[in-house]
């Protein structure tokens, strides 16, 4: 049976209401055709999950369900009926509503402006009835049991808070149809869950819910179908039973893959001892009240993790080794030379290179070109009297979209054409355009499919052998596991002991950090204090 065919049948059988539907739908963007004759089916009261590698066409099915978008070809029905959505307005009037996974909200704003944004209650029907709106916003941050103000401005919110806010804001809407476009991407467990319980309640209220995520063992635990995209066409709809992971996966990716984590068997770890002089040292760091005391040691060749769950300075500990926040105090040393007064630029020529998770803040030039955002770090080695080298330039970039798969129109597309994960990419390529002897990954895989990552942790363990430092976090502790020799822990802004990750569990990891394993640390101090060496 053909890809069509399957999904054709699947759609056929006797089920719930048809609520939402596309019907042979396509769209182009100049000579790039993200979508192709798709055909898709949600169903009242039914999680239905859409999956496929970045660059497959999810985001721009998503942009023409809501209204960002028009088809070119095909039609959607709502309640049977044909409709057209000219905005996002007119498709959340229709009751499609969507929560993406970068943040769309105000962050000089209070919580209830924000979770009343565009339907807020009035008075008279002319002014804002701010008591009713802080009430109301009271009411839904206590239903879905957020920790945070009604009143209190968005922007002083953590990312995780930041999220669960912007997904009571959908909920809010009273929507027939949510599209939930990798709403779990910046909580912690607890929040994951408090959200699985929302969807199931809207569920059994008679929803429709698209459901968007990379992380598989999320999908089947909370979808009753998936529908896989691949090359911005539709090639396999079915139950969780029908495609279990390791088809789902083959699909996604068009070929044979080794698993979620096709990584997980490391070849050549890394093989250090005491007397190696670290790639990267650093000794009592401290930034405010969030990097209290950080002390870690990496060797080359050496893949380390950074663990430590939501809120633990992660992102606060990178930045601050990076210089682009000053240590109040602490130093931190680059193949045995202290890096004094550090600055990012100052960093990136001593040989340290830094990945942000926050690609769309603090990553990508949004209206420059792919080209000009691989190249941004590395201008002053590619120019000569202060002009630029167009030819090393042009080889630069084409090496790195072919190096890491970059999907693209060309290197002169727009980097804002081109979907997360291979957004992540270009930013990657940046960093290892720098040619640094240390690399900081702050949670590089967040939002990325199955087949991107593969990519991005070939291209790791391959720097790492020919001699690179890596020091990574992540927020799925499997995937650090799999990929680092040892972890650091990280809890509450300060490091507290290590282990090494051959042969360890994710439960065994998280038991130390919610401090109920403390035996797990035992003899695994190595000569620094941060973990022996692998």
């Amino acid at each position: 049976m053909s890809a069509v065919d399957d999904a054709s049948a699947s759609d056929s059988q006797a089920g719930p209401r048809t609520v939402l539907e596309t019907r042979g739908v396509s769209k182009t963007f100049g000579v790039v055709r993200a979508l192709r004759d798709v055909s898709l089916t949600l169903r009242a009261g039914e999680v239905h999950g859409l999956v496929g590698e970045n660059g497959a066409g999810k985001s721009t099915l998503i942009k023409v369900l809501t209204g960002f978008h028009q088809p070119d070809v095909g039609a959607l029905t709502l309640d049977g009926a044909n409709v057209s959505f000219d905005s996002p307005r007119a498709a959340q009037s229709a009751g499609v509503c969507a929560v993406y996974q970068e943040i769309n909200l105000i962050p000089e704003r209070s919580v209830a402006d924000n979770i009343y944004l565009c339907h807020e209650p009035k008075r008279f029907g002319i002014l804002t009835d701010r008591k009713r709106m802080l009430d109301g916003a009271a009411d839904i941050v206590q239903r879905y049991r957020l920790a945070v103000d009604p009143a209190a401005k968005l922007g002083t919110l953590g990312l995780g808070a930041q999220q669960m806010v912007a997904i009571a804001r959908g909920v809010s809407l009273g929507a027939r149809v949510l599209i939930l476009d990798e709403p779990t991407s910046a909580l912690s467990g607890a929040e994951v869950d408090v959200l699985f319980e929302v969807v199931d309640r809207l569920r059994a209220e008679g929803i429709a819910l698209l459901f968007v995520s990379h992380r598989l063992s999320e999908c089947y635990r909370l979808c009753d179908r998936f529908t896989v995209m691949r090359d911005g066409a539709v090639v396999r709809t079915g139950t969780p039973e029908e495609l279990p992971r390791a088809a789902l996966i083959a699909a996604m990716l068009g070929r044979e893959s080794a698993g979620e984590h096709a990584w997980t068997d490391r070849t050549g770890r890394a093989e250090t001892n005491a007397d190696t002089t670290p790639a990267l040292q650093v000794d009592a760091l401290q930034w405010g009240n969030r990097v209290r005391d950080v002390s870690l040691r990496v060797a080359p060749r050496e893949i380390v993790g950074l663990a430590g769950l939501l809120g633990s300075g992660r992102t606060e500990t990178f930045k601050t080794i990076f210089g682009a926040q000053k240590a109040d105090a602490g130093d931190v040393k680059l193949a045995g030379r202290t890096l004094a007064h550090a600055t990012p630029a100052r960093s990136i020529s001593r040989g340290l290179a830094f990945l942000s998770e926050d690609r769309r803040a603090e990553g990508i030039f949004p209206r420059l070109s792919v080209r000009e955002n691989i190249v941004a770090s590395l201008l002053p080695r590619i120019s000569r009297f202060g002009f630029i080298s167009r030819a090393k330039e042009a080889q630069l970039v084409r090496e790195s979209i072919a190096r890491l798969g970059i999907k693209t129109a060309g290197p002169a597309a727009l980097i804002t054409t081109l979907s997360g994960g291979n957004q992540q990419k270009a930013l990657i390529a940046r960093c290892l355009s720098t040619r640094p002897d240390v690399l900081l990954l702050d949670d590089p895989t967040r939002g990325i499919d199955v087949g991107a990552k593969e990519e991005v942790h070939r291209v790791v363990q391959q720097l790492a052998q020919e001699g690179l430092a890596v020091v990574v976090t992540s927020s799925e502790m499997e995937e650090l596991l799999a990929l680092t020799d040892r972890l650091v822990m990280l809890n509450e802004g300060a490091t507290q002991g290590g282990m090494p990750t051959a042969g360890a569990h994710p439960d065994d990891v998280l038991a130390v950090l919610a401090g109920q394993g403390p035996h797990e640390l035992q003899g695994l101090q190595g000569p620094d204090g941060n973990g022996e060496q692998a």
